[in-house]
């Protein structure tokens, strides 16, 4: 007889009590790889389910609820201008956020700005920068990843790429943080919640429209000069809401989601000392390392989606306009895919993870991630001396879907 599916299990995932190790929920879900949820949503958690889901057209990422500005008591503002803020939204999200045709041609136009050329260009830039966090911290024998590193890096290196002026990049720094809420599921029934995300939107909008009307008059060698004055041989010229959302897109994409990658992937190797002995004593195994913690403990936990028309898939039918959770780091460990998936293990092979999602949403931002991981950690294991965990668990940050640690303390030696 079949277990009947725990309906309350992803609302369990979501709680903060099981940030620090969600596995084991997880694990539970993967009894039954998609499962209806008491909420009706359905939990994607079957490496071959997500993996048939994520190349299912019958599958939506234009899954956010409307554009809503929080009335202001300014007739002008509620009844015209709020209102077609709202209207130009929904009709220009971040393409992550849009289904074929137009996420391809937006796709398209950002790959053609996210060059290989420009990519292994911030290499040693990113390896420099690297350094001067390091340098910044030495003498001390306490050591804030978190703050001493994985969050200055990438948002100066995705600040540098976009052609962000770097007396600006505090302000980013909040702002992608701000807006990384609206991915959780929680945020978009939080009317508090949502009204701290439209401020900071607009706040950023407003920015970037100014940034994008200077790049016009004088272009630079950077992605968002490329990207507002480059013309697609289809879509033509990227438009203004269009260019605003993909560079918002871009700012926390390239910041958030490495922050998870690096703090995630320091603290998996000072749980497993021995590979981060070998790591330090042989820095060009940092490319297996940091493929087997995408899969082993990915930045990106889990992505929304709805159903534009019933799915039958795993046993079960996903109903037209169900929402869908494609639960990414629970097919990461699924044993029907991989040999003792919970053991953290850098010479696996065949090694197709969900650390980077998949098919048509695949991350633009991959290679440069892959960068940013692999000169932290292989700066970090070569001169922390004597690091030691002060805290484990450490504390988490509240979002389940982009899930890494608000701070990683470590007691170190020195700093060579």
């Amino acid at each position: 007889m079949t277990e009947t599916p725990d309906g309350t299990l992803f609302a369990q995932v979501r709680d903060p009590a099981h940030r620090a190790d969600p596995y084991p929920l997880y694990a539970r879900l993967r009894a039954h790889p998609v499962a209806r949820q008491d909420d009706g949503t359905f939990v994607a958690s079957g490496y071959e389910a997500i993996r048939a889901l994520l190349a299912d057209p019958r599958v939506s990422s234009e899954d956010l609820p409307p554009a809503e500005h929080p009335a202001t008591g300014n007739p002008v503002k509620d009844w015209i201008v709020n209102p077609l803020k709202d209207w130009i939204t929904d009709r220009h999200r971040p393409f992550i956020f849009r289904d074929p045709p137009d996420h391809g041609l937006l796709r398209r136009q950002v790959m053609a700005q996210f060059t290989v050329a420009r990519v292994r260009g911030m290499k040693r830039r990113t390896e420099s920068l690297v350094a001067q966090c390091l340098d910044a911290c030495a003498g001390s024998r306490r050591f804030d990843l978190v703050d001493d590193l994985a969050y200055p890096l990438p948002v100066t290196v995705i600040c540098e790429l976009l052609g962000v002026p770097r007396e600006d990049e505090p302000r980013f720094h909040a702002w992608a943080t701000q807006l990384a809420t609206a991915l959780e599921p929680e945020s978009r029934n939080d009317p508090d919640l949502r009204a701290r995300n439209t401020e900071t939107f607009d706040a950023i909008a407003d920015y970037m429209r100014d940034l994008v009307r200077e790049k016009r008059r004088a272009p630079a060698d950077d992605m968002l000069s490329g990207l507002a004055t480059a013309k697609d041989p289809q879509a033509g010229r990227m438009s203004d809401p269009d260019l605003i959302a993909t560079a918002i897109l871009l700012l926390i994409a390239g910041h958030e989601t490495t922050v998870n990658l690096i703090t995630n992937g320091m603290l998996t190797l000072l749980r497993h000392p021995d590979e981060l002995a070998r790591l330090r004593a042989d820095p060009e195994r940092a490319p297996r390392v940091i493929e087997e913690l995408l899969r082993y403990e990915p930045p990106v936990h889990f992505r929304t989606r709805i159903a534009r028309a019933p799915i039958p898939i795993a046993g079960t039918v996903i109903p037209s306009g169900a929402p869908l959770v494609l639960l990414f780091a629970a097919g990461n460990r699924d044993p029907a895919r991989f040999p003792d998936p919970d053991r953290f293990d850098p010479d696996r092979t065949d090694n197709q993870h969900f650390g980077f999602g998949g098919a048509l949403h695949y991350c633009v931002g991959a290679p440069l991630a892959r960068i940013e991981a692999e000169a932290a950690l292989t700066a970090l294991t070569a001169r922390l001396s004597g690091p030691r965990l002060a805290e484990d668990p450490p504390p988490y940050r509240p979002g389940a879907s982009l899930r890494g640690p608000k701070r990683l303390l470590l007691d170190i030696d020195g700093i060579g």
